[in-house]
């Protein structure tokens, strides 16, 4: 998370909003609050998660694809 061009930072452990329904693991897509906004990444559950649940990113998979569980209410 030092790089001037935020190359070294990481998503795990961010919270962001699903945008595009999750299926069980099939992709979808998030919005999760990064460096000061929002950025959209195509994301996995191992279970289906309902668009606009709060999901935590806790694996990443790629530069813009990461694995998200959903929120407890």
């Amino acid at each position: 998370m030092s790089a001037a061009d935020g190359s070294a930072w990481s998503p795990i452990g961010a919270i962001g909003r699903v945008t595009v329904p999750i299926p069980p693991n099939g992709p979808g897509e998030v919005l999760v609050a990064v460096r000061g906004g929002s950025e959209a990444y195509t994301a996995w559950s191992a279970t289906s998660i309902d668009r606009d649940a709060r999901v935590i990113v806790v694996d990443s998979v790629s530069a813009r694809g990461v694995i998200v569980e959903r929120l407890p209410s």
